[in-house]
């Protein structure tokens, strides 16, 4: 169903099509119509919207709005840069053959999350280059698909954050109609799709969102510039926009949830806070649509009233990256302690991760030297996305290496085990299940000169608090974006083979094994061997019980576990030989009065289940 008063350019069938856009700022709009043939028709002010249906138009019409008779500018809402951020606009028919009418979405519990970029994960880069793929990663035990930012940006070299035109497709990617063949395919291999969206900020070129209307507010400064104008003045318009877009990607593309890009940087002191209001328009859009739509925050602020209900006085959001598991896994592991890596390293920090979720809830940070969180303890684990490694996590080292460049193999593999045996929504990013080494550094394709310096600036200021040693790579150099491409034939072999199994075989217990299911804190218990640099993570379901040990240890121990009396099987040892190991000191069943002790190799990992008395 088509809404009256939805923004951009409407095609309705029949070579008519609607062009709808909101110009505060112009006294009279226009849109010029480029192809197949160039002619001018006026639009008609209803309040700040300016509106007409236009016969003789159809899918493919380029076009730009034209404000004051002066200056021509590409759609707000435009679904299709088809010639790039600067160039016009094209009118796009979504009819498209779906076949996914029986689906209605995962449970949030399912989701286990692969995080790509389009433009890195093949050689081609595009969305249908991704479906070639997806059996792969269903077979690895992948349910969630998340894409980065997809919005146009400037150039065919981005990450994504720096998108001009929020509601088109980018071009080199494949456009509108090959991400909805990347949406289909997934949907009938029973795979979600997130999509990370930007609107905290806006890339600066090709931005011309502020020649239409106050979408910007200089009340507030952002570590990108200008913030949105959530709460200011014509704010309400300004709100409606980006709520339109996420619905927009719901609705036309059929994405089953958003990831909400760094929503600490959405500067917004209103009564009803936009991701508020965002939260109630997508669970009112998914009640139509029958069918289930998440949001996934990210943020920095360690604030539980994004996930909490509203009716706690939350935004009733469903979840939210939990950068603090990372920081505590990656501090253990390379005893790195720089930047924001200071306030973490201790084998303390990981068991609270595992315990309550964020690390700091109130407590004073180093890094920020100031009292930082507030206590998440009572949040359910499967509201929380955890990761070792994300987009950022490694982008943004200087040299965008992975920790396959980091670790030890052994290391590598207690990362994976600690990752998807804890209670959380697990996520990879692309390449890690098997231990790509290529690095992912930031990469941009600017074509201004002065905000190509700036940025490579930018990075530089970036990296200060680091002790980062030579030159960051050249964020518009080619070769920084080829750098970044998978080498997939690395998975067919050695150790990368070994670690693909790893991942294959860990995600099959976790789907398998009940106590490994989604669990409410009060089904699980974290102890913790300073002494022995020993996590134990003890969960259970009704009479089944698991009891995955995590040794961080840099010599063979031989340590007490707390397991509680029964027999014991052993479903999981990384010191197995078939997963590379040394060779495994701990028998497949054992019995327990209440402690049992092991010989523990370094950096290895144990997995058991208690069998049930029945």
């Amino acid at each position: 169903m088509i809404s009256r008063t939805e923004l951009g350019a409407i095609y309705l069938g029949d070579r008519r099509c609607r062009f709808r856009v909101w110009a505060p700022l112009a006294q009279k709009m226009e849109v010029r119509i480029l192809t197949p043939q160039e002619r001018v028709e006026p639009l008609h002010p209803e309040g700040a919207y300016h509106q007409a249906v236009v016969e003789g138009v159809q899918p493919g019409c380029r076009y730009f709005f034209r404000l004051d008779r002066r200056r021509e500018r590409p759609d707000p809402a435009s679904r299709f840069q088809p010639e790039g951020v600067h160039g016009p606009s094209e009118v796009v028919d979504h009819e498209f053959p779906w076949e996914d009418a029986g689906w209605f979405g995962l449970p949030l519990r399912d989701y286990v999350l692969y995080e790509l970029h389009v433009g890195t994960f093949t050689r081609e880069g595009t969305f249908e280059a991704v479906i070639r793929h997806l059996d792969e990663l269903r077979d690895l035990g992948i349910t969630a698909v998340e894409l980065m930012p997809v919005a146009q940006f400037p150039g065919g070299r981005n990450w994504g954050y720096d998108g001009a035109s929020l509601f088109a497709v980018q071009n080199s990617y494949g456009g509108p109609r090959g991400l909805k063949k990347l949406v289909n395919a997934c949907h009938q291999r029973g795979m979600a799709v997130v999509l990370d969206v930007v609107y905290n900020h806006m890339g600066p070129e090709g931005n011309y969102l502020a020649d239409f209307g106050p979408y910007f507010t200089n009340r507030y400064q952002t570590q990108w510039g200008q913030a949105l104008n959530f709460d200011g003045p014509d704010s309400g318009a300004v709100r409606r926009f980006f709520v339109e877009n996420a619905l927009y990607w719901v609705s036309r593309f059929h994405v089953d949830a958003l990831r909400l890009d760094a929503v600490h940087a959405i500067l917004d002191f209103s009564a009803l806070p936009f991701l508020e209001e965002l939260s109630m328009a997508a669970q009112e859009r998914a009640e139509r649509l029958n069918r289930r739509v998440h949001l996934i925050a990210e943020s920095d602020l360690n604030d539980t009233r994004l996930v909490r209900s509203r009716e706690l006085g939350g935004f009733g959001l469903d979840a939210q990256w939990l950068d603090d598991f990372h920081h505590a896994v990656h501090g253990l592991l390379t005893g790195e302690k720089d930047g924001y890596y200071e306030d973490f390293g201790g084998l303390s920090h990981l068991e609270k991760a595992l315990r309550d979720g964020f690390v700091y809830a109130g407590d004073f940070s180093v890094h920020r030297r100031r009292p930082h969180g507030r206590s998440s303890r009572g949040i359910p684990p499967g509201r929380f996305v955890a990761f070792t490694q994300n987009h950022d996590q490694i982008g943004n080292r200087m040299a965008g290496d992975r920790l396959s460049t980091l670790l030890s193999f052994e290391a590598e593999k207690l990362a994976a085990g600690v990752l998807i045996l804890s209670p959380f929504i697990p996520l990879l990013f692309m390449g890690q299940e098997y231990g790509e080494t290529a690095p992912f550094p930031y990469f941009v394709s600017h074509s201004d000169r002065d905000l190509v310096e700036a940025v490579r600036q930018g990075r530089r200021r970036e990296f200060a608090g680091f002790r980062w040693a030579g030159e960051p790579p050249d964020p518009q150099d080619e070769t920084t974006f080829l750098s970044a491409k998978l080498n997939r034939d690395l998975c067919r072999s050695g150790r990368h083979r070994v670690l693909l199994d790893l991942h294959r075989e860990l995600f099959r217990l976790r789907r398998s094994l009940a106590p490994l299911g989604p669990c409410s804190p009060e089904e699980m218990e974290v102890f913790r061997s300073e002494q022995h640099r020993l996590l134990c993570l003890r969960r259970w379901k009704g009479n089944e019980q698991a009891l995955a040990a995590f040794h961080f240890g840099d010599r063979p121990e031989s340590i007490e576990l707390p397991m509680p009396p029964g027999r014991w099987q052993k479903r999981f040892d990384s010191e197995d030989a078939q997963w590379g190991g040394r060779g495994s000191d701990a028998p497949g069943r054992l019995e327990s009065g209440g402690r049992l002790t092991l010989k523990l190799h370094p950096k290895a990992f144990l997995l058991f289940t208690r069998e049930s008395d029945a």
